[in-house]
């Protein structure tokens, strides 16, 4: 049974069993541990190439870390007695090389530069996949949305009927906003990649070490600027965590839509059956859970960005071992945000939305009075204000008819709108729907040809973005396969 050597020679081994499981992080662990290996070999590469270890030891330790990536860590490097798993790991090495050879891998390094390094690498991993994700579910609207061009629907300010709109507008509202949310993951993604490698504990190392080749090898941009900063900084974790909490205050919008547009009340979308459940007691029921759960989930982001950021608001420069309880929050917040990305690409892909519905909906509640009083104004010369204050106090009275706006008008402005050349025809086309949003076909407006050319627009500029996902993700392969294949090199001839 190994022993978790970094406390050989400062401390004894005897702590409490709930004090191995208190200070432990191996359940967080297993989201880098991966990523911990690749480092290993980027690390022992540099050391080699910088003659800081000699070529039967790098031999000997790139064999068995190679063994590590293709077969996987062992389950043992795992237990708890172990801190950390890179303890448990580097335990693993040196019972399979020996401490004569395992014992030198840790030159120039800390556990500080190496987890804030490895933390970075499957955070950029994570990242690309939110953005791809992000892509996916806004492809899904748009495709909707341009199967909906012309689908009449009521508008809504305060929960209350405001203006016609249509389906494709709706929809492709929650596009562009899920468009911001990439550019914010796209934008933390150029901040957190950038290598706190060579940092050590610190203050750096008196080593003779290339910062800027192990940064290369594991597919950074650069090195980071200050081994201080490099360590300790965990502002990249609450931008990703600011960025999915935002994401998915966006995403709990459009399901809260969906939860109450599926009600019998509303009836404008029939969710799928594999999106829905039911009751264990009322047989009747097809309830919107997926939907809820999302909604729910971004409490669980907002909490897990809340907690990391209350975790780093009082610690002195550099490291600091609070920074491991932050951890957990990221790799929660950062699954439950992908996870919602998916579930809601799918609900929204399978639902039918009741049009028939949304067409009887959009003209309730005098919603079309603001395109009559723009008609007003338009054709009749009137001052807005003045059209207002008619049609609001026709719709006081009950009727948005001539007869009614006649009596409107007089009592409010003094004025006959019939002697002005308003009649029950250019009303009645006024207050329809279709006429009300047709008429609104400026930029970003919700006519039909308008939404039309904005599906066009969006769809070429989700290929953009596209396009950037996989070229980041092409750009993290190949340095693992650049890495992989130095370090089967080294281990083949060295």
């Amino acid at each position: 049974m190994q022993r978790d050597l970094v406390r050989r020679g400062r401390l004894s081994d005897d702590r409490p069993e709930e004090v191995m499981h208190f200070l432990s992080s191996m359940t967080a662990d297993h989201w880098i541990a991966d990523m911990d290996v690749l480092v290993d070999m980027a690390h022992l590469l540099m050391l080699r190439k910088q003659g800081i270890i000699d070529r039967e030891a790098a031999h000997a330790l790139m064999g068995a870390l190679l063994g590590f990536y293709r077969d996987g860590i062992p389950a043992e490097a795992y237990d708890e007695r172990f801190e950390d798993i890179h303890a448990g790991k580097e335990a693993m090495l040196i019972a399979r090389v020996g401490e004569e050879f395992g014992g030198r891998l840790h030159m120039a390094r800390s556990r500080n530069d190496e987890v804030a390094t490895c933390i970075r690498m499957r955070l950029r991993r994570e990242l690309v996949a939110l953005m791809e994700e992000t892509c996916t579910l806004r492809g899904v609207l748009l495709e909707t949305a341009g199967a909906h061009l012309s689908t009449i629907m009521p508008g809504f300010t305060h929960l209350q009927h405001a203006q016609p709109t249509t389906l494709a507008h709706h929809l492709l509202a929650y596009e562009q906003a899920l468009s911001r949310d990439f550019a914010r993951f796209a934008d933390a993604y150029v901040r957190l990649n950038e290598c706190p490698l060579g940092a050590a504990a610190f203050a750096s190392t008196g080593f003779p070490i290339d910062r800027e080749y192990t940064a290369s090898l594991l597919g950074f941009d650069r090195p980071m600027g200050n081994s201080m900063d490099a360590v300790s900084a965990r502002d990249f974790a609450l931008e990703a965590l600011s960025a999915c909490a935002a994401m998915t205050a966006t995403t709990s919008r459009l399901c809260e839509e969906m939860v109450i547009w599926s009600t019998a009340f509303v009836r404008f979308v029939t969710l799928a059956d594999g999106y829905s459940s039911t009751s264990s007691i009322m047989p009747q029921k097809k309830n919107p859970d997926t939907a809820e759960i999302m909604r729910a989930r971004t409490g669980t982001v907002a909490g897990a960005l809340v907690s990391a950021l209350t975790i780093t608001k009082g610690l002195p420069m550099s490291y600091n071992r609070d920074l491991q309880e932050l951890t957990p929050h990221l790799w929660r917040g950062v699954e439950a945000a992908e996870e919602c990305l998916v579930v809601l690409a799918g609900l929204i892909r399978t639902a039918t939305f009741n049009t028939e519905r949304m067409a009887e909906e959009a003209g309730k509640g005098f919603s079309t009075a603001t395109e009559l009083a723009d008609v007003m104004v338009r054709e009749f010369g009137l001052p807005f204000r003045t059209a207002h204050s008619i049609v609001g106090r026709a719709v006081k009275m009950g009727a948005l008819d001539l007869p009614t706006l006649e009596a409107a008008a007089e009592e409010v402005a003094g004025l006959s709108l019939r002697e002005r050349g308003l009649t029950g025809m250019r009303i009645a086309a006024a207050l329809d729907p279709a006429v009300s949003v047709a008429e609104r076909g400026a930029i970003g407006g919700p006519a039909p040809a308008e939404t039309g050319r904005a599906c066009t627009e969006r769809k070429e500029k989700l290929a953009a973005d596209m396009a950037l996902v996989s070229s980041r993700r092409e750009a993290e392969n190949t340095a693992v396969t650049r890495l992989i294949a130095e370090a089967e090199r080294m281990a083949e001839h060295e």
